[in-house]
C-alpha cells in the first residue's frame, strides 16, 4: 500500500469498520435463523466443517465478496456475499490442502455462474500449487434461476476434474444433497466419503423415479451413504457424523503425496522391520478350502497394525488398502477368502483396478496377496460384463510402474492368477508360502477334465479320481512347481512376510519404468 493510501485510511477510518463489517457479515453468513436451520437438521455450518479440516487457524479464505451479477427471478435484489460457496487453502497435518466448501444457507449452496467460477478459480489454483483439493459438497444442484450459465458452470469444474486426475489428489465430502449432473464431479474424484443422513447423491430423485418406474423409495434409500458404500460403489466411505468424517479425511491426506511428480510421505516407524509374523501360520489355514479372514494378514503384517481400507463394503472378496511398511506407504489389493471364498467378479475387479490406478497415479508400492480359486462363473457374470471388467484389472497392473511386489498365499487358480500381478504381467517381485498351489485350476477339476473317460470306466471311479487327483497335484501344484520355472522369485517362510516385503520395497524405491510414448491407452470399458 502506497504511503497516499495510508494517509487516507488514517484520516478515514470508517474505510476500516467498513471493510471489517463486511467480512463478517459474509463470515456468519445470512442470518442466525439459517445457522439454526443448518444446525437443526444436523448439520455443521460451513466455516464449522472448514475448521475441522484443517489445521487450526491456518485456512485463507480468498473471494470473501464475491457477489453474482444474475437478474430476473428477484435475484437482482438478493446478492449475498460469497454466493454459497467459501474457498480457500490452509494446513492439513502442516501440507498446504485447498478446499471449498458449499453454505447451504445461501440458495441452498445451489451453483450459479459467480460460484462456479470460485470454485474454477480454486481448482486452478490448486493445480497450479501442486496441492490436493477437498470439495465440502452441501448443494442442491444448478441454480435453475440463472439458467444455462449454471449448467455451463458445471462443465468447467468436471473439465478441471478430469485435467487434474492422476496429477493432484482429488477428495468430494458429501454432506448433503447431491442431484443430477452435479453428481458427476464427485464421482470424478478419487475418493468420495459420505455421512449417513443428511448426504445422498442421485441422477434422478425418488419422485422422478415413482413417477417413471412406479418404485417407491426414500432419499436414503435411493442415494445415501450405506447406499453407495455397499450397493453401488460410488462412494468409499461412510459415517454417523461429520467429525469422524472430516477428520479421516485428514488422515487419508497423511498418506497422499501433494502432487503425481512427488512419493507419498513417510515417517519414522518403531515398529521393527525384521519383526517376525510367526502368527501368521495360525492365521492362515493350510487347507485350500478352507475360509479365513485376509485383515487379519494385513493387520500382522503392516505396520502396527493399522491400515485404511477402501471400500470396506463393497466387493468384500477383494480388499484395497492404504498401509505403511517401515515408515513408506504402499496399497494393499488382496483376495479376501471370507467372502465369496476370494474369488473375483464384476464388482471386485471394478474397485481393485480402480486402486491399482490411483496408488499408480501417485507413486504408491502395490503389495498383491494372493489367494483366488478363479473368477466367479454364472451366467450374470457373462451377461454383466465379467470378460472386460476383469480386464479392467488386467490392463491396471499392466500398465502400473510403480514398485509391484505379489506374494501368493494360498491358491493362485487360472486367469484369476495372471490378472492378480503375476510375474508374467510385470510384478517385479513374486513370492510364495510352502502352502501356495498355482494352477489353471484346482486338482479336483483338472482331473475331472483331463482323466474323465479313464474316471467313468473304472471299476471303482471314487478310487480311481482320488489316485489322478493326488497324481495331479503331486505333478503341477507342488509348492516349488512355479519356482522352478521362475514364475515365483522364491517360496519364503511365512513368518519372514513383512521383513521381505521391506526388503523388496527399499530396494525397488528408485525403479524407473518409462511406458512407450503415447497420447493415452485405450483401457477396456
Amino acid at each position: 500500500m502506497e504511503l497516499h493510501d495510508m494517509t487516507v485510511m488514517q484520516e478515514r477510518p470508517e474505510f476500516t469498520s467498513e471493510m471489517q463489517a463486511l467480512y463478517e457479515q459474509a463470515r456468519h453468513g445470512p442470518s442466525g435463523a439459517a445457522t439454526e436451520a443448518q444446525h437443526a437438521k444436523g448439520k455443521l455450518t460451513v466455516r464449522e466443517r472448514l475448521d475441522l479440516l484443517f489445521d487450526e487457524g491456518t485456512f485463507q479464505e480468498v473471494e470473501t465478496l464475491r457477489r453474482h451479477r444474475a437478474s430476473g427471478f428477484g435475484l437482482e435484489n438478493k446478492r449475498p456475499y460469497t454466493d454459497g460457496v467459501v474457498i480457500g487453502w490452509g494446513k492439513v497435518h502442516g501440507r498446504t490442502v485447498f478446499a471449498y466448501a458449499h453454505d447451504f444457507r445461501i440458495f441452498g449452496g445451489a451453483l450459479g455462474e459467480a460460484h462456479a467460477q470460485k470454485i474454477h478459480k480454486l481448482m486452478d489454483l490448486a493445480e497450479a500449487a501442486g496441492a490436493p483439493v477437498v470439495g465440502l459438497c452441501d448443494g442442491a444442484g444448478a441454480r435453475i434461476q440463472e439458467g444455462v450459465t449454471a449448467l455451463a458452470g458445471y462443465g468447467g469444474i468436471f473439465q478441471r476434474n478430469v485435467r487434474n486426475s492422476g496429477v493432484i489428489p482429488q477428495i468430494s465430502v458429501m454432506l448433503g444433497p447431491c442431484a443430477g449432473g452435479a453428481a458427476y464431479s464427485p464421482a470424478l474424484t478419487d475418493f468420495v466419503f459420505m455421512v449417513r443422513g443428511i448426504a445422498q447423491m442421485f441422477i434422478t430423485g425418488p419422485d422422478v423415479v415413482q413417477a417413471v418406474t412406479g418404485e417407491e423409495i426414500s432419499q436414503e434409500g435411493l442415494g445415501g451413504a450405506d447406499t453407495h458404500t455397499s450397493i453401488s460403489g460410488v462412494a468409499g466411505f461412510a459415517y454417523d457424523d461429520e467429525a469422524s468424517c472430516l477428520e479421516d479425511v485428514r488422515h487419508l491426506l497423511s498418506m497422499l503425496p501433494q502432487n503425481n511428480r512427488e512419493l507419498p510421505p513417510s515417517e519414522e516407524c518403531d515398529d521393527l522391520a525384521d519383526r517376525r509374523n510367526d502368527v501368521l501360520g495360525e492365521l492362515v489355514p493350510p487347507d485350500a478350502n478352507r475360509s479365513y479372514d485376509m485383515r487379519k494378514v494385513i493387520e500382522e503384517i503392516v505396520d502396527h497394525g493399522e491400515f485404511f481400507e477402501v471400500h470396506e463394503n463393497w466387493a468384500t472378496n477383494v480388499v484395497c488398502a492404504l498401509t505403511r511398511l517401515d515408515g513408506h506407504v504402499v496399497g494393499v489389493v488382496a483376495n479376501q477368502p471370507a467372502a465369496l471364498a476370494g474369488v473375483l467378479d464384476i464388482p471386485a475387479s471394478e474397485k481393485a483396478a480402480r486402486f491399482v490406478q490411483l496408488c499408480d497415479s501417485f507413486n504408491i508400492p502395490l503389495v498383491t496377496l494372493v489367494d483366488v480359486p478363479g473368477f466367479l462363473p454364472g451366467v450374470d457374470q457373462e451377461h454383466g460384463g465379467i470378460i472386460r471388467h476383469g480386464a479392467k484389472l488386467l490392463y491396471a497392473y499392466c500398465n502400473a510402474t510403480v514398485p509391484r511386489i505379489s506374494l501368493i498365499l494360498r491358491k493362485a487358480y487360472g486367469g484369476a492368477y495372471i490378472v492378480m500381478d503375476s510375474q508374467s504381467i510385470g510384478a517385479d517381485l513374486t513370492y510364495a508360502w510352502p502352502t501356495n498351489e498355482i494352477a489353471v485350476m484346482g486338482a479336483e477339476g483338472a482331473a475331472n477334465v483331463i482323466f474323465r473317460r479313464e474316471i467313468a470306466a473304472s471299476d471303482d471311479p471314487e478310487a480311481t479320481r482320488a489316485a489322478r487327483i493326488k497324481e495331479y497335484r503331486s505333478q503341477l501344484m507342488h509348492p516349488y512347481y512355479a519356482a522352478e520355472r521362475g514364475l515365483v522369485d522364491d517360496v519364503i517362510d511365512p513368518a519372514e512376510t513383512r521383513m521381505r516385503l521391506i526388503e523388496a520395497l527399499d530396494m525397488l524405491r528408485a525403479k524407473s519404468a518409462p511406458l512407450p510414448s503415447r497420447k493415452h491407452g485405450n483401457q477396456p470399458q
